[in-house]
């Protein structure tokens, strides 16, 4: 018996080795997606009966005012935070590539915020924005500037929730761009440097073209994950004041959760699958392309 078995294992290795992976992954990605599109065409109402609708819930959500609104807060979100945390990598992974005495120390201080969770992030950013109580304007009033509303003002909401997410996910994109400058031959440098190359033109010449296809990966991960951000969004401002910072995840939540139509949030959220999938595909392209 354990003879057939091993041959029959021999045999099928290729189709064996895989399953496990397979089933997690038909598990917990795709029945989940499935789901979710079968409860899309429903209009749902928490504790009642399922109401199929077919497309109803689509064309509800292409003609609510609240829906355009979320889309544009993600994309508004994400187009601020995510250039910034790539220049900012950068530079960051630039300095750390060089010796320097108390590298180690400087370079775990930086590296803490990606390691802190989320929510707790969010609770202490959250008394700093405080428009009365909060360090983020004694800090302004102790320059001389004029204290600020922070996240409690409309126009100011997302952009001072950009500056947690660039606190908190920066030094992961100095990580990826920091191992691409440690594998650029150092004889590149050597040999630009006897041509009468300067550090501007090694860094635009050698340096950007060496790192691109790392740092258009860290372009993807922080693109996907800011589309889809929801931790520091809704314990900071619950998508406020009004709607101001509430994006298509929020609402999403908002909807399936505070209002219980689950048919209307699952359509929500197959919008920001589509946008975030977009997205995914559009930077692969990029970095697919020749140089």
């Amino acid at each position: 018996m354990t003879e057939r078995a091993s041959r029959f294992f021999d045999r099928n290795a290729q189709w064996l080795f895989p399953l496990p992976a397979v089933l997690a992954i038909l598990i917990l990605i795709v029945g989940p997606v499935l789901a979710n599109a079968y409860i899309s065409v429903h209009d749902w109402f928490i504790g009642a009966t399922p109401k199929y609708v077919g497309l109803g819930n689509f064309a509800r959500a292409l003609s609510d005012h609240r829906f355009w609104a979320g889309l544009k807060n993600t994309f508004y979100f994400t187009l601020v935070a995510v250039p910034v945390e790539l220049v900012l990598g950068l530079g960051i992974a630039v300095l750390f590539n060089r010796d320097f005495r108390g590298k180690g120390l400087v370079r775990t201080i930086i590296l803490l915020p990606m390691v802190a969770t989320p929510v707790a992030i969010a609770l202490i950013w959250a008394l700093m924005f405080n428009p009365s109580l909060g360090v983020l304007n004694y800090f302004l009033e102790s320059l001389g500037l004029p204290r600020s509303l922070w996240v409690a003002s409309a126009q100011l909401a997302i952009p001072s929730l950009t500056i947690v997410d660039v606190w908190e996910w920066t030094p992961m994109v100095a990580l990826i761009l920091l191992a691409a400058l440690q594998s650029v031959p150092t004889e590149l440098y050597e040999a630009a440097l006897i041509d009468g190359a300067g550090p501007v033109q090694a860094f635009r010449f050698i340096t950007l073209p060496s790192i691109r296809s790392a740092a258009v990966i860290a372009l993807i991960l922080r693109s996907i994950d800011a589309l889809k951000t929801f931790d520091i969004i809704y314990v900071i401002t619950q998508g406020g004041p009004g709607i101001a910072s509430e994006t298509l995840n929020v609402f999403a939540f908002k909807t399936g959760f505070e209002f219980f139509r689950a048919g209307y949030a699952a359509t929500l959220l197959i919008f920001l699958l589509v946008a975030v999938l977009g997205v995914a595909v559009l930077l692969n392209m990029t970095r697919r392309s020749p140089s």
